[in-house]
């Protein structure tokens, strides 16, 4: 029986990581901190450390609340005065549809 370090053979193709992401409908881009948080008009609300380096659209919905995304994604609503993001369901999760 053969192991996996026989048979292996790396990629010929390089990973450059994700291309540079563009938010032209949000009003503006902002850098999730290598703690995983962003900053806000003065505030500190945590992330995610995952996204740690990446750069999140935001967009003001109504006074104080904002809409965050990341690529084509939703996350949440980040509230000033509760300097907390309140996620928005699973973007990642199984989709399924009401049996009738």
């Amino acid at each position: 029986m053969k192991v996996p370090n026989h048979i292996h053979r790396p990629s010929i193709k390089q990973y450059h990581g994700l291309p540079d992401v563009d938010y032209p409908f949000h009003d503006r881009d902002i850098l999730v901190t290598s703690c995983g948080c962003i900053c806000m008009h003065r505030k500190k609300i945590n992330i995610s450390t995952v996204l740690a380096g990446q750069r999140l659209g935001i967009k003001e919905v109504d006074e104080g609340v904002w809409l965050v995304s990341f690529m084509r994604y939703n996350f949440g609503y980040i509230d000033l005065e509760q300097k907390t993001l309140q996620p928005i369901d699973n973007p990642f999760g199984a989709r399924l549809s009401p049996m009738s």
